[in-house]
């Protein structure tokens, strides 16, 4: 079968620095193709010369006829003056899109929390990021290129559209940082630096090990290639056979590799190394309420009477949905935040540097080095001491941006940049608020590195799972209890915990909308709820001889019809508070048991009422 997309010894360049030299690729139907690299090493332009959006400087692209192409960019082209509803669901009413299964989940995953009467110019940037692909999403294409689509997606919404894209047939293209993804997803991996694109099967797990194999092969140093050749020497000598069908991976050579990597980390040996060391006591939560908002008029209770507490060396992922009070938690812990509630107690000995979402906190006038200098020429790390430039060479600053002005600096560098500062003041406790965003996968590898090799107590709030697993020790959660709970198992448990939060819910919602069952009584609407009994007769009231008009049984049996009625309509009015509180508190498991308890005295109060209503309307007949 003919590729859906052809690029034929394509070149692209921005000024005088190529970005692709004579690159020859093909996208085939129904393959999930990752592409990374350095920031700045060509991915966009590869996305955007592969579908049209930029003519290569030489080459050639051919597509196939007729194709439909979905581009996710980094930025957004939805109207301001448009509704959610008009952006993403072409202005369709509820019963239209609803109707769909797919688009249905789409909606509810993607906008949950956004209404779709809502105007899109007073979104965050996160919610026109998740309406931009809930449109995308929403249409059929044959190709499908996405760029960064995790960014403002949560470990669970990440999970959910992994999920997605593998059972869609569309061919995919993305370029994401996320590691975890890449894994979940791809096919293929392909890998843009120096002016080329690097080809490897499989996801991000066999890009790494291929790519290992790949530099083993290509040591310059002349005791490495002496010894290469005698193994491969040694290798060829045991015969025809083996001469002839070479395995395509040498697991002996990955062995070898990776056999004199000692363990990511010893927390006895980490300590030697703390220049700011850590007592008994670190961060202790005690008995603490944490509210947000205007008490009265739309607070969120996000911790109620809630203890935890952080000890030396300690290692640990947050994780939660978006809104669920991550980043006003590690605002708590560093003292930021006060508690309604409670006390939050530091030890003595803590020295503790908080990393948040924000990058206003950098001099656009300060130079890179001279910045970095006046923090600390010399720093201490487990593998001995390291200087300045030492330190922002690894973090990806050479040549030019060792100079370069902090306000000339890109989104990506002045993350780098923030996150280095910090980590040149030596804290022993260090919160990070979603440290991986706008960074590249090489620089993840530089941070995972030197995060291996700091001693002190470490607390993460992430959505990049590989991130938070490769870290941290323990992985806790905000599930909306108002508690900080532990999970053994880690992201797996969460998203178990959060399939089967979501299922409550969805039941207790479902039973409000349809209502206690009215057994006796043909279903409302004409439809017929899951509690009613089709299939059983209806009961019939009782013979009762009609009453003469005006007789005293006659006006009797009038007053308590309108007895009843009232009653009943008090009865409506108390189910429909009783759903809303249902829907309000559907994580609150106690909470359920007590309000679904009083929803069942009163279904069987209003159906003994409905059979009196019966009777008496049998006589005023």
């Amino acid at each position: 079968m003919a590729n859906l997309v052809n690029l034929e010894r394509v070149s692209k360049s921005y000024g005088v620095r190529p970005l692709l030299t004579d690159v020859s690729l093909g996208i085939g139907a129904g393959q999930r193709i990752g592409i990374v690299g350095r920031n700045g090493d060509g991915k966009t332009t590869l996305l955007e010369v592969m579908t049209g959006l930029e003519e290569p400087d030489t080459g050639r692209v051919s597509r196939s006829r007729g194709m439909l192409i979905g581009y996710l960019h980094q930025g957004d082209e939805l109207v301001d003056t448009h509704t959610v509803r008009e952006a993403v669901l072409g202005g369709r009413s509820d019963h239209e899109w609803a109707a769909d299964p797919r688009s249905r989940e789409i909606v509810e995953v993607l906008l949950a929390g956004v209404s779709l009467d809502r105007p899109v110019l007073g979104l965050s940037g996160g919610e026109r990021r998740r309406c931009s692909l809930a449109a995308l999403l929403l249409g059929d294409h044959d190709l499908i290129v996405l760029d960064e689509p995790t960014n403002h997606l949560d470990v669970e919404a990440v999970a959910w559209l992994a999920e997605h894209l593998v059972q869609r047939p569309s061919a995919l293209v993305v370029v994401t940082h996320d590691r975890w993804f890449l894994d979940a997803v791809c096919q293929w991996t392909w890998e843009v630096h120096d002016g080329v694109v690097d080809a490897y099967e499989g996801g991000y797990a066999a890009f790494v090990l291929a790519k290992a194999e790949r530099q083993r092969q290509a040591s310059a140093s002349e005791t490495r290639r002496q010894n290469l050749a005698r193994k491969e020497l040694a290798w060829l000598r045991r015969g025809a056979p083996a001469r002839t069908s070479k395995p395509k991976f040498r697991i002996d050579a990955a062995n070898a590799l990776i056999e004199d990597v000692p363990p990511p980390r010893d927390r006895l040996e980490l300590q030697q190394f703390a220049t700011q060391r850590l007592g008994k006591d670190v961060i202790d939560v005690e008995d603490v309420d944490l509210r947000r908002g205007i008490p009265g008029a739309g607070e969120r209770v996000l911790l109620s009477h809630a203890t935890w507490r952080l000890g030396p060396g300690d290692r640990v992922g947050i994780v939660g949905v978006n809104g669920a009070g991550k980043t006003s938690v590690l605002s708590l812990i560093a003292g930021e935040l006060p508690p309604s509630a409670g006390r939050v107690k530091h030890g003595r000995t803590v020295a503790l540097q908080h990393l948040t979402q924000q990058l206003d906190d950098l001099d656009p006038e300060g130079r890179v080095l001279p910045t970095v200098e006046s923090i600390r020429r010399v720093t201490k790390t487990a593998d001995g001491e390291i200087t300045a430039t030492s330190m922002l060479e690894r973090f990806g600053f050479t040549g030019d941006r060792l100079t370069a002005r902090i306000g000339d600096l890109s989104g990506g560098e002045r993350r780098r940049f923030q996150l280095l500062r910090l980590l040149l003041t030596e804290p022993n406790v260090l919160l990070l608020d979603e440290p991986t965003n706008d960074l590249d996968i090489d620089t993840l590898n530089v941070l995972e590195d030197f995060l291996d090799g700091w001693p002190g107590t470490l607390v993460v709030v992430s959505h990049d799972r590989y991130f938070l697993e490769r870290v941290t020790d323990s992985v806790w959660a905000l599930l909306g209890d108002g508690q900080i709970s532990m999970l053994p198992r880690g992201v797996d448990e969460y998203l178990e915990r959060r399939t089967a939060d979501l299922a409550m819910a969805e039941s207790a919602q479902t039973r409000a909308e349809n209502g206690p069952s009215r057994r006796g009584l043909p279903p409302e609407n004409g439809r017929v709820g899951a509690d009613s009994r089709v299939d059983e007769p209806v009961p019939v009231a009782p013979d009762t001889a009609k009453a003469k008009a005006g007789s005293a049984e006659e006006r009797a049996a009038r007053k308590n019809i309108a007895r009843i009625d009232k009653r009943l309509e008090r009865i409506a009015e108390q189910e429909a508070a009783l759903n809303a509180e249902i829907l309000e508190h559907a994580q609150d498991y106690e909470k359920l048991a007590e309000l679904s308890a009083r929803l069942d005295e009163l279904a069987g109060e209003k159906e003994e009422l409905e059979m009196e209503w019966l009777e008496a309307a049998d006589i005023v007949e």
